[in-house]
């Protein structure tokens, strides 16, 4: 029962860190969109 636990545990764990991974990585890519789109604003390219 216990082993269980920890199984399910650790699975639950992998599960969410590897989609707080996916966040970060998605919200640095829109970050570096919105400043590449400012540089192009202001530079006019």
């Amino acid at each position: 029962m216990t082993r269980k636990f920890v199984l399910a545990l650790l699975a639950g764990s992998i599960v969410l860190g590897a989609a707080a991974c996916n966040t970060v990585k998605g919200a640095g890519r829109d970050i570096e969109s919105v400043g590449r789109a400012g540089d192009e604003a202001i530079h006019g390219n």
